[in-house]
């Protein structure tokens, strides 16, 4: 991390850049342009403008000023599992990353969920989805709420029931409860509490368990709403798995071959504030009840791709204008929702051109940078229903920026030919020179600044800490988990989930 402090500065003059400019979904290109934030907005965007004074005056030629981007399915608890996956399908991540939530303390929570944050910033994303399935305790979500917020990075904190272990050694037993007294009442209290993290963090609710009996599930829902719950995001899968269940929906085995977004939609519960993530294998009347809804979908095209999910449906002509994008495990792939974009794109463009040569026609390119550009901006804000704020660089609008290093080895000439391209096809981490959310640098001259933990998710500051003590008590954290882990056998998991599913 740089010496430079979290410091809220009153106004930033981003001076000389490139800057993409929304107009709808059309992205325009203003050279040698200014743009000013004051406070935690955007205040102006033009030629020669001249800073108030006490601005700070940021020179941003040979630059590419960028909207911050916009994930909208992450699981962020789960840092100290990277490298783990790389070899493994769906089933065997259940064991060795979902359950690991068994093995973690609240405090190993903070750390893994911390650094997701961090690793986000680092990437220029400045929103997350946090689909937070590691809820063991209101201590567990205490500390991964404290740690979105003492981040600096905007998102939802979805909280999860889920179904927790109970024993995990030569057995696999689990609690009977996924709805325990504490949970609803901790809900309340978080809902109340809300946002946190000076404004940019607010609850969600996430959910999977279909079993629950129908009146069970639209009172959680309802509840949620009325207590101003503003997203609500579930998992989707519709893919037959020879030899291992039939059939998946809402990664909820047991209900074999329902229809989870029919089943939502008849509950009364298929709303605009709903992120479906995956929907692989999304039937075609399905896509048509989420798109008339207003809800969106979120793909993860890393995930899906290797672990046997079904096929990226975002750039699905019926569903692509409900679409957005999302990492889904960090654990396994990199939070660099470019690297997710640019996957996604290049695989339905390989498809469109396979269908076509198939067929005797000749190759050609209908998905164009724009719409793919798109996906990670504008559309992840309006999946969040927050179009009206971020995604998108306007005056009025939160200052979430994101400044490219044009001149980079790997940018130059492309940024100069088409802004788009250079970012999408040729950008990596390394190219992301600063990142600004809710009008505070968080990353500057291409490194992270210092942080400012909270001692709670609504505190005050309680200590600043540099990278080099995240890294050492990240990697501690990850020691004891692994250690923990020791005797508890992955057949013994991937058995007793297939039992409990089936």
């Amino acid at each position: 991390m740089s010496s430079a402090t979290t410091a809220n500065y009153q106004s930033l003059l981003l001076q000389g850049g490139t800057i993409l400019f929304h107009e709808g979904n059309k992205v325009k290109i203003l050279e040698n342009c200014d743009l000013l934030t004051e406070g935690n907005k955007i205040s102006k965007i033009g030629l020669s403008l001249t800073a108030p004074p006490g601005s700070r005056i940021l020179d941003c030629r040979n630059q590419i000023v960028s909207p911050g981007f916009i994930d909208t399915h992450r699981h962020l608890w789960q840092s100290q599992l990277k490298g783990r996956h790389g070899d493994e399908t769906f089933l065997q991540y259940m064991t060795s990353g979902n359950q690991q939530s068994f093995n973690y303390t609240a405090k190993d929570i903070f750390w893994g969920q911390l650094v997701g944050c961090l690793e986000s910033l680092d990437a220029g994303v400045t929103t997350v989805v946090d689909h937070a399935h590691m809820t063991y305790s209101m201590e567990h979500a205490n500390e991964g709420l404290r740690a979105m917020a003492s981040s600096g990075l905007r998102g939802f904190f979805c909280y999860s029931p889920i179904e927790r272990l109970k024993n995990w050694t030569s057995t696999f037993e689990h609690h009977k409860d996924t709805l325990p007294e504490w949970w609803s009442t901790h809900l309340k209290k978080l809902a109340k509490d809300q946002p946190f993290g000076n404004g940019r963090v607010h609850l969600g609710l996430g959910f999977d368990s279909y079993y629950l009996p129908k009146q069970t599930v639209v009172d959680l829902w309802e509840k949620c709403r009325s207590l101003g719950v503003r997203l609500i995001t579930t998992h989707y899968l519709a893919h037959y798995m020879p030899g291992v269940y039939p059939y998946i929906c809402g990664l909820d085995f047991r209900l074999m071959k329902k229809d989870i977004i029919k089943m939502i939609a008849d509950y009364g519960l298929l709303k605009n504030d709903l992120i479906i993530s995956h929907a692989t294998g999304l039937a075609k009347d399905d896509a048509q009840l989420v798109v008339e809804s207003g809800a969106y979908i979120s793909s993860t095209p890393d995930t899906e791709l290797q672990m046997g999910l079904g096929d990226v449906v975002c750039f699905r002509e019926d569903i692509k204008s409900n679409a957005s994008i999302g990492i889904d495990c960090h654990s396994n792939n990199s939070a660099d929702v470019i690297t997710q974009i640019r996957l996604g794109m290049q695989h339905a463009r390989g498809q469109a051109n396979q269908t076509a040569m198939d067929n005797g026609g000749y190759a050609k390119i209908d998905i164009k940078l724009e719409e793919a550009f798109n996906l990670g901006t504008v559309q992840g804000a309006r999946a969040v229903n927050m179009e009206d704020q971020i995604g998108s660089l306007a005056e009025g609008k939160l200052a979430d920026i994101v400044v490219f290093d044009a001149i980079s080895p790997s940018m130059i000439c492309a940024a100069q030919q088409n802004p788009l391209a250079a970012i999408l096809l040729h950008s990596s981490v390394r190219d992301v020179r600063m990142v600004i959310v809710d009008g505070i640098i968080r990353k500057e001259c291409g490194e992270l600044c210092k942080l400012e933990l909270l001692d709670g998710p609504n505190g005050v500051l309680s200590e600043k800490m540099s990278w080099d003590k995240v890294a050492k008590e990240l990697l501690s954290s990850r020691s004891v988990i692994n250690e923990r882990g020791i005797g508890q056998g992955q057949d013994v998991g991937k058995e007793a989930l297939v039992h409990l599913y089936s």
